[in-house]
């Protein structure tokens, strides 16, 4: 095999894909997957440190995205709304890839030591998008408050887009929880109780006895 083969990166996280729904994520091998995508397993190594992270390949490309937008964004800009644009900006990555992600998200949920990871993936985001809040000049906690719901958004909407019977865009599901949790927010003060709480009983009074001469 020549050092460089072409498209070595996606041919081993496809390898590694669909052995994982034939075998079971369990049971195949580091030397299984460079084999069905005909490389060698120096050459997975050279991509990926274990077969774990075939599943988050993708992690640093978010990162850099989301970080390069929130900081591109112009002054003034609400820490939110920054944080919100920044997620749109990621949306595309995962364009006629829903059928991939479905697959993947259902080896998350029958392995903890994966969705461990994927916690991992997402606070490293969030810890990237209230670093560049900060430089800024967003102070805290308004800049790890905003990075951190703004990720809490694309999660829950990267769940939904997943199981849309309309096949909506990602972008959708992210402005409808960017929209939800705004309403959210706007709630302010304590609730009213709908029915005033009743008067505690009152003990009757006995009659005071007439003292004897």
């Amino acid at each position: 095999m020549g050092r460089w083969e072409p498209n070595a990166r996606d041919r081993l996280a496809q390898a590694a894909m669909t052995l994982f729904q034939e075998h079971g994520y369990d049971r195949t091998t580091v030397e299984e997957i460079a084999a069905r995508a005909g490389l060698t397993e120096r050459t997975f190594f050279r991509y990926f440190t274990d077969k774990k992270e075939v599943l988050f390949g993708g992690s640093d490309a978010l990162h850099e995205r989301i970080v390069t937008t929130i900081a591109g964004a112009p002054q003034g800009t609400a820490p939110l709304d920054a944080v919100a644009t920044a997620l749109d900006a990621m949306a595309p990555f995962f364009k006629d890839r829903r059928e991939h992600a479905r697959a993947r998200q259902a080896l998350l949920a029958a392995h903890a030591d994966l969705r461990e990871r994927e916690l991992i993936k997402l606070a490293s985001l969030a810890s990237a998008a209230a670093d560049t809040l900060r430089k800024r000049g967003v102070t805290e906690p308004t800049a790890s408050l905003a990075a951190e719901a703004g990720i809490a958004v694309f999660k829950v909407a990267f769940e939904r887009w997943l199981e849309d019977p309309k096949e909506q865009d990602l972008s959708r599901h992210i402005q409808l929880g960017l929209d939800e949790l705004r309403a959210v927010t706007a709630s302010t003060g304590p609730v009213a109780p709908a029915v005033a709480p009743a008067a505690p009983p009152q003990r009757p009074t006995r009659p005071a006895r007439a003292r004897k001469p």
